[in-house]
């Protein structure tokens, strides 16, 4: 039974310190392509530039009917969602 024991411990510590050797190399090479990737993206800017909205231009072809459908349905939704 003692050897039993041994041989099963031996195995753990080899099993537990393989997954650590595993997890350390991982570690280094996340790190290590991380700053080859940083190396050759270009540095985004501070702060990014303000481009002008385009106003939505209405669809002229709207049916009426449907216009004030979508209008109710808006005042309806509202209605049940107030704060």
């Amino acid at each position: 039974m003692d050897d039993l024991m041994t041989k099963a411990f031996e195995l753990m510590v080899a099993g537990m310190g393989f997954v650590f050797v595993f997890l350390i190399i991982l570690v280094f090479a996340t790190i290590s392509m991380s700053k080859v990737v940083a190396k050759f993206t270009p540095p985004e800017p501070a702060t990014p530039a303000r481009t002008p909205r385009a106003k939505p231009s209405a669809p002229a072809s709207v049916d009426p009917d449907t216009a004030e459908a979508i209008k109710q349905a808006v005042a309806k939704f509202r209605s049940r969602h107030k704060k």
